[in-house]
């Protein structure tokens, strides 16, 4: 049986550290010493839970029991906020298994296992991804979730919207061709925006009428928001209709999309941005009030390596 030292929530909304005894490993499970983990807003949200924090791994497998075929000991592997599927649903049977309605995800289900901020974690084999060796474990980890989102690699142009000039210089080096800066501004036509855009992801936490965007869309655009909050979002219903927009919800990644996005950042040499953070109660405290803050740039990832 392992002992892991675990990071968790706490009604008071404070970290706290903890020792918990590990469940024994089941045939399809492995165990991972963890080295790594990405922080993100999902993990604000369950602050106040008893669970052990985190969603974004990367570690080392130490074990691996009888029904695993995929990995050894000694692979380097992460994983994200999903952690079992049922495998037979039309969900997992079409590619699409983020969507299973049996999903245990993180914050729902396993508070003494699913995190990975913690020293040990058991995970199932189905759901761990191998980690290229030329990805940096620091920027593997926020691949796990909400880091693996770009564009500009894939050969697209790229228009960054944003309320104020801030991120601009930023922006522009990591690829954007055009920046737009929109606080004051009434109406999006008057930006000078180019050419329509085809897919608007909307990554902030910041609740739109997303009519205010229509003017800069193509027709039969997909405007994708990928932030986890609660709240509403609103649509102008006959433009809606009549230029065949979608709004299409994207949360969690399934797993074939997910070892193609490993692969495609490997051979491309994509790097996240991130800031460093102790595996301690004061690091992971720190890391999730600059979070909370708005201040992390952009990513925190938290290693007993710091």
């Amino acid at each position: 049986m392992v002992q892991a030292v675990q990071f968790r929530g706490s009604p008071e909304g404070k970290v706290v550290q903890t020792s918990f005894n590990l469940p024994l490993i089941r045939p399809d499970e492995v165990l991972v010493r963890v080295t790594h983990s990405g922080v993100c807003g999902s993990d604000i949200h369950m602050i106040t839970k008893p669970l052990v924090l985190g969603h974004e791994g990367v570690g080392i497998i130490e074990e691996v029991r009888s029904a695993c075929s995929l990995f050894k000991v000694g692979d380097r592997v992460g994983w994200g906020p999903i952690g079992s599927t049922c495998g037979h649903c039309e969900q997992c049977m079409a590619g699409k298994d983020a969507y299973c309605p049996e999903a245990r995800n993180y914050g729902a289900f396993d508070f003494d296992t699913q995190g990975s901020i913690c020293s040990y974690a058991v995970r199932k084999e189905q759901w761990i991804f191998h980690i290229p060796d030329s990805i940096p474990s620091e920027d593997a980890a926020p691949l796990m979730c909400g880091g693996g989102t770009f564009a500009a690699k894939m050969g697209c142009d790229v228009v960054a919207l944003s309320s104020s000039e801030d991120k601009r210089q930023e922006s522009m080096a990591l690829g954007a061709s055009e920046f737009y800066a929109t606080r004051g501004v009434s109406g999006y036509s008057t930006l000078g925006i180019t050419k329509p855009i085809d897919r608007l992801l909307i990554t902030s936490s910041a609740k739109f009428d997303l009519g205010i965007f229509y003017p800069i869309l193509a027709r039969n655009a997909r405007i994708l928001p990928l932030s986890v909050d609660s709240g509403e979002i609103t649509a102008p219903y006959l433009p809606t209709l009549l230029y065949g927009h979608e709004i299409i919800g994207s949360c969690v990644c399934s797993r074939h999309p997910q070892n193609k996005m490993l692969d495609f950042v490997a051979r491309h040499g994509i790097h996240s941005i991130v800031e460093k953070f102790p595996m301690t109660v004061q690091g992971v405290q720190a890391a999730m009030d600059r979070l909370a803050a708005g201040k992390m740039r952009y990513r925190g990832v938290i290693s007993w390596d710091y």
